[in-house]
């Protein structure tokens, strides 16, 4: 699989939200630092992180997300801000940990 080079201001976010790894490890699943930053980031990163990965790696995060990626108030938030959610509908629940 060939590697994807990242540029640098991506590579700083994944820095900053995904703190416990480097940001090559963290950018081998660009999808969880895409949700990292939906659920703690401050507006700027948020726009950053659109502009690079685009709307619809936003969406695939939240109907791939894992369980405790995101809170309830990032979950609602971003499916009516992508419009996954109407305005009055009900916004589907998060995923939750099951144990066997």
């Amino acid at each position: 699989m060939e590697e994807i080079i990242f540029p640098d201001e991506i590579r700083a976010l994944a820095q900053r939200y995904i703190w416990w790894k480097t940001p090559d490890e963290a950018l081998r699943f660009p999808l969880r630092v895409v949700a990292q930053i939906m659920e703690l980031g401050v507006a700027k990163d948020c726009a950053l992180m659109k502009e690079y990965f685009g709307c619809e790696k936003m969406v695939q995060a939240l109907r791939e997300a894992e369980p405790g990626w995101f809170s309830p108030r990032s979950w609602n938030f971003w499916h009516y801000r992508l419009r996954m959610t109407e305005i009055g509908q009900e916004v589907p629940p998060l995923p939750i940990r099951q144990f066997a």
